[in-house]
């Protein structure tokens, strides 16, 4: 965000973060403000809001969209880098698309998608911080995450997620505009 001037804005959380970084700081930086953006895009916004769905016959919405991101930031970084043995949240082998097609509105639902959105950012920004290199690698056996099916590193894996953040922030200002007009950020 500008001001009237042309200059930065100080209250948008995105700005004036690290610049002219390594790599690491680079790529960490880029998915922070994904994130952000996501949260920023979602401000304000009433459990019917977050649930209304996009056009028939998608199932997308800004919940479903929390939801997804959710699953994704824990099958990148708990299940594949960090090799943990964890369930699905909101997908099963039964509902594959549950992140979405189970986002209805319901306060309690929205409340439970930020917690595990949030609970599953601060997992991956920890183990981020601490992998002692990006050449740290995981297994991707099934090729859900572009591997080809072996071996990823968590410099692959963060470019996965920033690639996945603004694949999906398009699709987060269509909804937000179809909820209020709001554009921008």
């Amino acid at each position: 965000m500008f001001t009237a001037d042309g200059k930065p804005s100080d209250d948008d959380p995105r700005e004036h973060g690290p610049s002219l970084g390594d790599e690491r700081t680079t790529l960490v930086e880029a998915l922070r403000t994904a994130r952000l953006t996501l949260e920023m895009k979602c401000e304000g916004l009433d459990a019917e809001q977050m649930a209304r769905r996009s056009v028939e016959p998608s199932t997308m919405s800004l919940l479903g969209m929390v939801r997804h991101l959710a699953e994704v930031e824990r099958s990148t970084f708990r299940t594949m880098m960090a090799g943990q043995d964890v369930p699905r949240l909101f997908v099963s082998d039964t509902n594959r698309d549950g992140d979405f097609d189970d986002a209805v509105a319901d306060a309690k639902l929205v409340e439970e998608a930020w917690d595990a959105w949030r609970a599953e950012v601060d997992f991956s920004t920890r183990y981020v911080a601490e992998a002692p290199s990006l050449d740290v690698t995981g297994d991707d056996p099934l090729n859900q995450h572009g591997s080809g099916g072996g071996a990823m590193s968590l410099r692959e894996a963060l470019v996965g997620m920033v690639w996945e953040y603004g694949r999906h922030m398009g699709h987060v200002d269509l909804l937000r505009e179809r909820i209020d007009g709001r554009i921008g950020q």
